[in-house]
């Protein structure tokens, strides 16, 4: 059974930083998109970033400049590096694998979350 579990969320200052992780058990952790998504109070879950098996990565238009997702295998762990946080990224973020994660009806498994507060 494939589990995600993520961490590193708190609570941070506007113009701060956080690292969030998510520690993947199971098999082929390497032949797998896995991305994150965040999902904001009264709001739709969103795409965030995602990296594929090969390395590419892909950001939100929101994010660019600011987050960097990497990943290493040899860890089965994901990381997003999030940087000048701003009030906006306050959201429940989860971590997404699967063969692709762009879109929410691809993605095979999900994490259960952690949360981001970013205060003003």
């Amino acid at each position: 059974q494939v589990q995600l579990v993520e961490s590193g969320g708190g609570l941070v200052q506007a113009g701060g930083s956080l690292r969030l992780s998510c520690a993947a058990s199971g098999s082929i952790f390497n032949v797998n998109a896995v991305g994150w998504y965040r999902q904001a109070p009264e709001k739709p879950r969103e795409l965030v970033a995602y990296i594929t098996s090969g390395g590419s990565t892909n950001y939100a238009d929101s994010v660019k400049g600011r987050f960097t997702i990497s990943r290493d295998n040899t860890k089965n762990t994901v990381y997003l590096q999030m940087n000048s946080l701003k009030p906006e990224d306050t959201a429940v973020y989860y971590c997404a694998r699967g063969p692709w994660v762009d879109t929410i009806e691809a993605v095979h498994f999900w994490g259960k979350g952690t949360l981001v507060t970013v205060s003003s």
